[in-house]
């Protein structure tokens, strides 16, 4: 993959910083990972229970973490008859959870490319991933107690709002789709469940963006990969969540 130079990587900071969380029209920026354009994104939080019967239907764990609960905090929502819930989230406190103090970056998402426990997946990380031949992942990628995916920053875009969020997850309803994940000719997702999602977003992105629902399948977003220097200041840089796979 082509990359940027570092005059284009300055440039990413400046047409994102200016607009970050903003509803005004933007030129995506360059950042040197291709953009995948209208892909649906659905809601998902730390310590929801979707469907109890289902081996991926728990955000108590994650791909990456078998104690996402505890590592995060608790609830990344409201707590209502032992069931934990989402909530709206807004500007007035930086999208950040209401009733705890999270422990790790509330902006988070997943993208159904798990390179840890998907045997295919591990095996093909390494011709895959961008940047698993870079400093930092190259000496890690035949390592599977290590992944490359997470902690790595992601952009998102909506309806002139500019957002940024860690990979903290596996999924929606896929974990091994490598085209879509890292191809660079927009195809869509093969997952075709959750009309067909490409990402789960946290709650702090959900509202960061400006979806139409808390918790729906009919919002869209723009999203690509980032380098970590290149993403500017904002509420999502609070907390950096930078634990390994547990």
């Amino acid at each position: 993959m082509t990359r940027r130079t570092a005059a284009g990587a300055l440039g990413v900071l400046v047409a994102v910083g200016a607009v970050a969380c903003a509803p005004t029209p933007i030129d995506l920026p360059d950042t040197g990972y291709p953009w995948h354009r209208r892909i649906v994104a659905t809601t998902f939080w730390v310590g929801e229970v979707f469907d109890p019967a289902a081996p991926d239907g728990s955000q108590r764990v994650s791909a990456y973490d078998s104690m996402w609960l505890e590592s995060y905090g608790g609830c990344d929502g409201v707590v209502v008859d032992e069931e934990c819930r989402t909530e709206p989230r807004t500007a007035v406190n930086g999208f950040f959870p209401t009733r705890m103090t999270p422990r790790q970056n509330p902006f988070y998402l997943d993208l159904p490319y798990d390179d840890v426990n998907d045997d295919k997946g591990f095996a093909h990380r390494g011709d895959v991933i961008p940047w698993a031949d870079e400093p930092g992942y190259i000496d890690d990628v035949d390592d599977r107690s290590v992944s490359l995916m997470k902690n790595r920053w992601v952009i998102l875009h909506r309806e002139g709002r500019v957002c940024f969020g860690q990979i903290q997850d596996a999924g929606p309803g896929e974990y091994r789709d490598a085209a879509y994940v890292f191809g660079d000719d927009d195809r869509r997702p093969d997952n075709t469940r959750y009309n067909g999602a490409g990402l789960d977003v946290s709650p702090a992105l959900n509202g960061c963006l400006g979806f139409t629902d808390l918790d729906g399948q009919d919002d869209r977003v723009d999203w690509a990969f980032i380098d970590d220097e290149d993403v500017p200041d904002g509420p999502w840089k609070r907390i950096v969540t930078d634990s390994p796979v547990q």
